[in-house]
């Protein structure tokens, strides 16, 4: 029987989905997921430089104990969830968005969304997309999402929302009883990070791949 503070894979993506929209328009004092990629694509020569550094530093970031809470009351989360994994769902969602942004996909496309939520899930991505027909690790993939329809975006990201609960509760992160609100400062459960790597590489490697070159023109034919 589901209890109203129990987190379900339609609040889970009721978060993501916030979570999103704030990596994308920025919060207080935090650069947006577009400033991010811009900011590291200028220190770089290139952009796989660019986003294994912005990688490397996020690491660092999601091992920040209550990233979200700590930048004070100018928000109230949607859903009831511990104020530790919604701080490391957001700085990695926003670093896929980065990601996404530096290798040429429109971050405000709701398939290009889907594509990061899916990113989450890591080493699962590739799963969870075959599983609706979607093909990874192929320079049409950018091609292939925007076919996607509506409703099949739709149960892709309740999947995504499922394989997350799954995942952090068998972690003991979520307790799928008893969930703290971040309003009012309250600190919630202590979060495992290791993960964060892996969803950088995925993104980068597998989901968020350079789109195939344009085709070359031909060379003239002089006619004599």
């Amino acid at each position: 029987m589901t209890k109203e503070n129990d987190l379900t894979p339609s609040k889970m993506v009721k978060f993501l989905d916030w979570s999103y929209e704030k990596a994308l328009n920025g919060l207080p004092k935090t650069p947006s997921a577009q400033e991010l990629a811009e900011s590291y694509l200028s220190k770089h020569r290139t952009i796989d430089d660019a986003i294994d550094a912005l990688i490397k530093w996020q690491n660092t970031k999601a091992g920040t104990s209550g990233f979200l809470t700590g930048l004070g009351g100018a928000f109230t989360l949607p859903v009831a969830i511990p104020a530790n994994l919604a701080s490391v769902l957001y700085v990695q969602l926003r670093m896929v968005a980065a990601i996404a942004y530096m290798r040429g996909y429109d971050i405000r496309d709701d398939q290009v969304k889907t594509l990061a939520f899916v990113a989450l899930t890591g080493q699962a991505a590739g799963d969870i997309l075959k599983e609706f027909g979607i093909k990874t690790s192929t320079k049409f993939l950018k091609v292939a999402i925007r076919k996607v329809p509506g409703e099949v975006i739709k149960k892709i990201n309740q999947k995504v929302g499922f394989k997350l609960i799954t995942k952090f509760g068998s972690k003991g992160v979520v307790n799928l009883v008893k969930l703290v609100p971040v309003a009012g400062g309250v600190i919630g459960a202590t979060v495992d990070v290791i993960g964060t790597n892996t969803i950088g590489k995925v993104a980068k490697d597998k989901l968020f791949i350079s789109p195939p070159p344009p085709p070359t023109s031909p060379e003239p034919v002089t006619i004599v």
